[in-house]
């Protein structure tokens, strides 16, 4: 693991390091932040495609599984909700809901890495929420996660920045489990590295016993 006064690089899987939810001063409201950013890179399918321009671009999403403490679970993410940008904060909708239960908005789908995409979790739900699984997932493109440089970072005002490197990885699998993020209280929470690859949502599911239903889904 890798500290600075700015950010905090969880190299190792099992890494882990815990955020003082208290450090920001004047004001009561610690905003937690989860954004993946990536480089978009084009890249050419095939030895006609120079000729007559066929491209291949890799389309990452961000996404959590979520758990409250009365046992209600879901996941959000971009193929969950259909137009993109999705529906209000204040409403419940696939992309979640920042005002009420499950506490936690996905701000929209971004298919060019050039903003990134977030995931916001209002601090006034703290109290409901115990864990959030973030992970990533190539909706498009080889996978390939050496040519993305992708970043998940995890920010909370008043504390240096916590940071899983993506771009570093090297495998087939087009899903990976990101971090584990434990709600110790309202005080503070835990980050644990995961970074573990699976063939989809139902594969990852199986292995953390999220027991959800799933479909098909598309955006």
């Amino acid at each position: 693991m890798a500290i600075n006064l700015s950010k905090v690089t969880l190299e190792k899987q099992g890494d882990s390091h815990k955020i003082d939810l208290t450090k920001e001063s004047g004001n009561a409201h610690t905003e937690i932040t989860i954004n993946l950013n990536w480089t978009q890179k084009t890249k050419k399918n095939g030895f006609f495609s120079g000729h007559f321009g066929g491209t291949q671009s890799i389309d990452l999403d961000l996404g959590c599984f979520y758990l409250l403490n009365d046992g209600q679970r879901s996941v959000i993410d971009g193929v969950q909700f259909s137009n993109g940008l999705g529906g209000p904060k204040e409403r419940l909708t696939k992309q979640g809901r920042y005002t009420g239960i499950p506490w936690i908005w996905h701000t929209g789908d971004d298919r060019s890495g050039a903003g990134g995409e977030n995931i916001l979790v209002n601090p006034a739900g703290l109290s409901d929420l115990k864990r959030i699984v973030v992970y990533c997932f190539i909706y498009e493109g080889i996978a390939k996660w050496e040519e993305t440089n992708a970043v998940v970072t995890i920010k909370v005002s008043g504390n240096p920045d916590v940071v899983v490197e993506m771009g570093k990885q090297y495998n087939s699998k087009k899903f990976c489990a990101i971090a584990d993020v434990l709600i110790d209280s309202k005080k503070s929470i835990t980050v644990k590295k995961l970074v573990s690859f699976y063939n989809g949502h139902s594969d990852c599911d199986k292995a953390y016993n999220w027991g959800i239903n799933w479909t098909a889904g598309s955006k």
